[in-house]
C-alpha cells in the first residue's frame, strides 16, 4: 500500500480518535521474537527466516504479462544476499472471461518459478489487487467479477489510493465477499494455482488477496471499518479460501493479510483462521511518510505498529511475515534511521519480510539502473540465518558493530544455513560447540553448519574491521 495524502490525514486522524495511536514503550534491540509467535518453518521442521523482495510486472498485457520479470532479478536476489521473493500475479490475467484460465500464463509463472529455485530463492504466490482491478483501472480482480450497482467512481490520478474509498470500489468489495457466486470463482482460482504449483520447489506459499479493503458504513471511522470488515468478511473468505487450497494442496503456507489500515497500529479484527499452516502477513506503511514526510522518530510509529501487529499472531499462534515495506522517499535526512529502526523491529518479531520492490530504476525500485543499491536500501541486506536446524535461543546483527550472533540448540533436522551479503572487506566466521562450518563464502554467500544432536553452538560473523 501506498496511502495517498489525501487519505494520510483521514487515516491518522480516525486512528487518533480511537485511540489506538499511543506509542508503545521502546523496543529492545536483540530481544529474542515475542513469546507466543512461533517460527515459520520447513518440512523438515528447522526455524525458517525469509528476507527478500517484491518481484512485480504490473503492466496488463493480457497472455503477455509477467515478461518484465526475468533471471536476472533472482540472480540479483541471491547476490545481494536474499533468499525470498514475494511474486505478484493478477486474476484479471489468470482468467481473463469467467471459467477460461490462460495456460500461457500459468506456463510464464513456472519459468519464473524455475528461475527462483535455480537461485534458490523461495516465492510467495501474491494474488495481488490495487484499487480491485482492471474496471477503475488498475490490476487484480476481473471486470467481469466487478459489480458496482451503478454507483459512481472518479479517478484520483494525484491520489490513487483515495480511489478505493470511491462508492463503486467500496461496493465492489462488498459483493466479492458476499455474492455466492464471486466466492466460488475466487475459489476456483486459487483451486487452479495451488494444483498447478503444490509441488513446485520455489513455491513456499499463498498470499491469498493483497491489501483487502472494503465498504465503509455511515459514521463509521477508518479503524472501526477495518476491524468490522477483517472480522466479518476477511475472515470467513480467508477460511473459504483455505478449503479451496487444502481440497488440492494439504501442506503449503498461507498467508493472510489484514487491511492496510494496520499500518498505522491499528490492531486487526481478524478472527482465527482454521488452517494449520496459516501465517500472518500484515504490511509496514505509514500515512506521513507515503504522503512525502521524512521518518519522524518521536512519532513512536514503528514502536506502535510493533505492539499492534504482535497481538494477533500471539493469540492465534501463528508466524508473521511482512509482505511489504519501504517508504518512496528514502533518501530524506531521516530515512537511514529508519531504515535501521524497521530492520531491527522487524527482525524481533517476525520470520521474515518482502521490501517494496525489486526493480532497477527510481520510485520505490531497490536498485538503481546499474544494479547498485538506492539510498539507505543496502541496510536491509544482512548477515541472517535462513534455516536453523534446531532451537533458536538468540539472532541477531548489530549494524553498529558489524556483528552477528546466533545461538541455538542443534537437532537433527539437517544443515543451518547462514547467509552473508556481499562484502568488500570480508567476513570472519567462529564457531563455538560441537559444529563444523562448510564452505567459504569470505566475501557473501551461503555457509552451512553441521552440528552434533543436542550440541549448544553459538555462530559469530564478524564484517573484517569490526570492533564487536
Amino acid at each position: 500500500m501506498r496511502i495517498g495524502r489525501a487519505l494520510a490525514v483521514v487515516v491518522i486522524s480516525s486512528a487518533l480518535a480511537a485511540g489506538v495511536l499511543t506509542p508503545a514503550a521502546s523496543a529492545h534491540p536483540g530481544r529474542d521474537r515475542p513469546t507466543g509467535i512461533p517460527p515459520l518453518t520447513d518440512d523438515r521442521g528447522r526455524v525458517l527466516t525469509l528476507r527478500g523482495w517484491n518481484v512485480e510486472d504490473k503492466a496488463n498485457r493480457g497472455d503477455a504479462a509477467l515478461t518484465a520479470v526475468t533471471e536476472k532479478h533472482f540472480r540479483d536476489l541471491r547476490a545481494k544476499g536474499f533468499d525470498f521473493a514475494r511474486l505478484l500475479i493478477f486474476w484479471d490475467d489468470l482468467e481473463p472471461v469467467r471459467g477460461r484460465y490462460s495456460e500461457r500464463y500459468l506456463r510464464r509463472i513456472d519459468r519464473i518459478l524455475d528461475w527462483a529455485r535455480t537461485y534458490g530463492i523461495q516465492v510467495l504466490l501474491d494474488s495481488h489487487q490495487d484499487v480491485f482491478g482492471p474496471a477503475f483501472g488498475h490490476r487484480g480482480i476481473p471486470a467481469w467479477a466487478t459489480r458496482t450497482d451503478g454507483l459512481p467512481f472518479t479517478p484520483h490520478p494525484d491520489d490513487w489510493f483515495a480511489e478505493y474509498f470511491e462508492p463503486a470500489v467500496q461496493r465492489a468489495f462488498t459483493h466479492l465477499y458476499e455474492d455466492a457466486d464471486l466466492r466460488r470463482a475466487q475459489a476456483d482460482m486459487w483451486r487452479v494455482l495451488a494444483d498447478r504449483f503444490e509441488h513446485h520447489p520455489a513455491v513456499i506459499g499463498y498470499d491469498l488477496i493483497n491489501e483487502p479493503m472494503g465498504e465503509l458504513r455511515e459514521g463509521e471511522d477508518l479503524p472501526a471499518a477495518a476491524r468490522r470488515i477483517e472480522a466479518e468478511q476477511l475472515t470467513p473468505m480467508y477460511n473459504r479460501l483455505a478449503r479451496a487450497v487444502r481440497s488440492v494442496d494439504p501442506g503449503t503456507w498461507i498467508f493472510v493479510e489484514p487491511t492496510p489500515i494496520v499500518g498505522e497500529g491499528v490492531p486487526t479484527g481478524l478472527g482465527r483462521i482454521k488452517d494449520r499452516r496459516a501465517v500472518y502477513a500484515p504490511h509496514l506503511y505509514n500515512t506521513a511518510m507515503e504522503a512525502g514526510a521524512d521518518y519522524d522518530p518521536a512519532a513512536g510509529w514503528i514502536e506502535s505498529y510493533e505492539a499492534a501487529v504482535t497481538a494477533y499472531p500471539k493469540e492465534q499462534r501463528i508466524p508473521v511475515v511482512v509482505g511489504e515495506w519501504g517508504p518512496l522517499n528514502n533518501g530524506l535526512p531521516l530515512m537511514n534511521r529508519f531504515y535501521r529502526e524497521a530492520v531491527a523491529s522487524l527482525n524481533r518479531y517476525s520470520s521474515g519480510w518482502a521490501g517494496y520492490v525489486w526493480c532497477y530504476g527510481g520510485g520505490y525500485c531497490a536498485l538503481d539502473e546499474r544494479g547498485g543499491f538506492r539510498t539507505n536500501k543496502e541496510l536491509t541486506a544482512t548477515p541472517y540465518a535462513p534455516a536453523v536446524a534446531g532451537t533458536v535461543h538468540s539472532d541477531m546483527y548489530d549494524a553498529a558493530a558489524r556483528v552477528y550472533r546466533l545461538t541455538y540448540t542443534a537437532a537433527r533436522r539437517g544443515a543451518t544455513e547462514i547467509s552473508l551479503p556481499p562484502s568488500a572487506r570480508g567476513w570472519r566466521v567462529s564457531v563455538v560447540g560441537r559444529a563444523v562450518v562448510r564452505g567459504d563464502a569470505p566475501h557473501g554467500g551461503v555457509l552451512r553448519v553441521d552440528a552434533r544432536d543436542g550440541a549448544r553452538v553459538a555462530v559469530t560473523v564478524r564484517e573484517a574491521g569490526s570492533h564487536g
